[in-house]
């Protein structure tokens, strides 16, 4: 079977993460073929590969955000009925027959149709309906920004394949359901963070946008979502919680799924853990973006310095990705002190410093199922993560999991909690081992990558076999 697989921002030029799951669900299906469709903000090439592709991997679509396609003017004008599809769906209401069909065929490049009288009247009409007071060109632009990717990416080439499946919803779902619509076949999403309130989060602090159009950045992405779950055959999500907001957000709940992560839990539970000494390891395996919140990680280094408690923060993970931001986190090292006890030390082999850890730290403000838990929990690492999330379910278990907790959940952006959790981790040593045990315990019972991948293996064969699948 051919799969195209959807991913933004991601795969194969970042990673960790959804990263590593895409390569993971890839080496482990080598008897399927991938066909790889990436959207990202400009155009890259194979020199921006951050992962060895496997073989099975048949060729890789880019998809850029700032692209421009060359059509030619549509031949014919649209009827009423489709231009009626088009401004009901513009302005963020859903509609019964596809519309992606109409934009990739009927209405030319986004410069034709930015330049139509349909697009001009429907602006107007959303102004004078809203009563808005500002410029009114400045909300036309707002309009053409929106709409500019949807369009471009509407009328790119895609691959043909027997199943598509897409990593997020967004752009990424944007275009799976359009291949979808086009080569009438099987469409599954995964979520593993919600793509729609994370845009959301983002968009509440943006300094880009002027504030009175926020909310329809918002609503947009929230349209996008929407679009994706009555796209999709299958809406999967890694836990519960998220499975629930999917549902708040539009999912029907006949197509909800739950597939968690998987890790290499055997493997990295044989690992042999080095005996504790006086100075408390910790471990961060993460990304230095923003998102992950690194600077209350330094933070509560500084506290727990302050604490006397003798202590090397030992951040791994690429720099490379914000490299602003890595700076900044450089130097707040530096200001506090701290470049004796606190290290970036970039990428590297987790396997060969897991087991020197005593502890490990999440303090994302915003999450998924992080990879990274499940493999320090698999290591028999204890755990302080913020309470964002998956991290709460993985720290203390579901309700039928007859293991105790992995270590602590804190809110976020609380430097003072986590340097009270790492002090305590360091005065109970022997209470500290029986957390990692636990971890270890709950990951080798349900985070193993042969059931992950087991159940995607099930899903797809289903998925086409009720789209004529025997035939492939």
């Amino acid at each position: 079977m051919k799969i195209g697989l959807v991913l933004e921002g991601s795969y194969p030029y970042v990673s960790g993460g959804v990263a590593s799951w895409a390569h993971m669900l890839i080496e482990q299906m080598s008897d399927h073929q991938f066909e790889l469709v990436t959207i990202t903000p400009g155009p890259l090439t194979e020199k921006d590969y951050k992962y060895k592709l496997p073989a099975n991997v048949t060729g890789v679509t880019n998809l850029a955000l700032n692209q421009k396609y060359d059509r030619p003017a549509p031949k014919q004008a649209l009827s009423k009925e489709q231009e009626t599809l088009i401004q009901e769906w513009m302005r963020f209401q859903e509609v019964e027959t596809p519309v992606f069909p109409i934009f990739e065929q009927a209405v030319g490049t986004s410069e034709h149709f930015f330049s139509s009288r349909l697009f001009f009247e429907l602006v107007k009409k959303s102004y004078r309906e809203e009563q808005q007071t500002g410029s009114f060109i400045d909300y036309l632009w707002m309009w053409r920004s929106m709409y500019s990717p949807v369009l471009e990416l509407l009328q790119a080439e895609m691959p043909q394949v027997d199943l598509v499946h897409s990593a997020s919803t967004g752009y990424a779902g944007l275009v799976a359901t359009a291949m979808r619509q086009r080569q009438d076949i099987p469409f599954l999403l995964t979520e593993h963070g919600i793509y729609s309130r994370e845009r959301e989060e983002e968009l509440l602090q943006a300094t880009w946008i002027p504030v009175e159009y926020r909310s329809y950045w918002i609503r947009f992405f929230h349209h996008l979502s929407r679009e994706a779950y009555r796209g999709a055959h299958d809406v999967i999500t890694l836990f519960d919680r998220n499975s629930e907001l999917q549902e708040e957000l539009g999912a029907r709940p006949e197509k909800l799924r739950i597939i968690p992560n998987g890790i290499d839990a055997t493997g990295l539970g044989a690992l042999e853990r080095t005996e504790p000494g006086d100075v408390l390891r910790i471990g961060a395996i993460v990304r230095v973006v923003p998102i992950k919140d690194i600077k209350t990680m330094i933070h509560a280094a500084k506290i727990l310095q302050e604490m006397r408690i003798p202590f090397e923060l030992t951040i791994m993970g690429p720099l490379e990705e914000d490299e602003e931001y890595a700076e900044e986190c450089a130097t707040l090292i530096q200001q506090f002190g701290l470049e004796k006890e606190v290290f970036l030390v970039g990428k590297v082999d987790i396997r060969a410093y897991l087991p020197r850890f005593d502890v490990c730290l999440l303090t994302s403000i915003s999450e998924g199922q992080p990879l990274a838990v499940l493999e320090g929990m698999a290591a028999g690492v204890p755990w302080i993560v913020t309470d964002v999330g998956a991290c709460s379910e993985l720290i203390n278990g579901r309700a039928d999991d007859p293991y105790g907790p992995a270590g602590f959940v804190v809110p976020p952006v609380n430097p003072r909690r986590i340097a009270d959790r790492c002090a305590w981790m360091y005065n109970q040593r022997d209470e500290a081992k029986k957390l990692g045990d636990n971890g270890r315990q709950r990951a080798l019972s349900y985070y193993q990558t042969n059931r992950f991948i087991s159940e995607y293996r099930a899903l797809y064969e289903e998925r086409s076999l009720t789209y004529g699948g025997h035939r492939i």
